[in-house]
């Protein structure tokens, strides 16, 4: 396993099977409702993930990883060696062993070794966009060692978070409201951004949509400012060098400028298309880089311009104006 989070090309990864395919988790980390997404970019993995992970050692046998799974009800154990990931045997892995002949062999020699992975400091939401993206019931969880802390499947997001981060919102929002009082027309919030910094990502649009909600903005204005602002700060995280996110609330109007240190972008028409990206394998095995961070952001503002050079910075300013609905459609 190299140091960055793996992925694969292809829809299921390795060592799952097509029983093991689950639904899409029905939460979207752009459009789901501004409650819900304050808290999945608040929470981290290792809020929510299991601890207590059953595992096997390299030199067991799948025979005996077999009866850890039909005795625990589990369809995959990671294999360890001294706290530290080596790889994961799913029930895949056992129904071929049976079938094989060779259900008495060690794990080592049989067990999937590039595993995908998430780290415990990432936001939950990398683990929504993990699991729609390759619709795989489980993710083993690292530290920044590369140790094995925890697990996080499909069922810890869906069961029983999404009921506390419900009650969590509203107790929140009720804290929330007594403190902000009167709010005032104007406001200026500025954020840093810095490359790869994956676990600050979402900051900067959490914060901006709190300041819109307090002033009872309607929904559909800050979901617009929401989708730009996010789209923006990823593009950085992912991108740039790193750079700033402000934004300027004014009665009629919200501004948002991303201004970023470089390398700059050498074709801005291509990079306006759908679908066009220069991200590598490993920024795509996290669910980002399919190319709409642009395209997204000027499709919600009312206003857009971008300046940009190779080997200069980049600067994205976005209008929304707050008395139009415009129709996204």
């Amino acid at each position: 396993m190299s140091d960055a989070p793996q992925g694969s090309h292809a829809e299921i990864p390795p060592g799952a099977s097509q029983a093991q395919v689950k639904e899409d988790i029905p939460i979207s980390t752009v459009d789901s409702p501004s409650a819900v997404l304050e808290l999945i970019y608040q929470l981290k993995i290792k809020d929510v993930m299991v601890s207590a992970v059953i595992t096997a050692g390299r030199t067991d046998s799948m025979r005996y990883i077999q009866t850890l799974m039909r005795e625990n009800y589990i369809t995959g154990v990671p294999i360890t060696e001294e706290g530290t990931l080596a790889g994961i045997v799913s029930i895949d892995d056992i129904v071929t062993a049976l079938d094989k002949g060779y259900i008495d062999c060690p794990a080592e020699e049989r067990m999937t070794r590039d595993v995908i992975v998430l780290e415990d400091d990432m936001p939950l939401s990398f683990a929504i966009s993990y699991l729609n993206k390759y619709r795989y019931g489980r993710f083993p969880v690292v530290n920044k060692k590369k140790e094995l802390v925890g697990i996080i499947t499909s069922k810890d997001v869906i069961g029983s978070l999404l009921v506390e981060m419900n009650r969590e919102v509203l107790r929140l929002e009720k804290i929330h409201q007594k403190a902000m009082g009167a709010t005032p027309p104007y406001s200026e919030m500025e954020f840093s951004t810095v490359k790869y910094d994956f676990e600050l990502a979402g900051r900067a649009s959490t914060e901006i949509k709190k300041a819109l909600k307090a002033r009872n903005i309607d929904p559909k204005i800050i979901r617009r400012v929401a989708i730009a602002s996010y789209e923006l700060e990823i593009n950085q995280v992912v991108h740039s060098n790193g750079g700033t996110i402000s934004c300027s609330i004014q009665p009629d109007k919200v501004i948002i400028v991303a201004a970023d240190t470089g390398p700059g972008i050498a074709d801005v028409n291509l990079a306006l298309q759908e679908g066009w990206s220069t991200a590598n394998e490993w920024i795509r095995s996290l669910g980002f880089g399919a190319g709409m961070g642009l395209a997204n952001t000027k499709r919600v503002s009312d206003e857009f311009s971008i300046n940009s050079a190779t080997g200069s910075g980049t600067t994205v300013r976005s209008v929304v104006f707050i008395d139009s609905p415009k129709d996204e459609s």
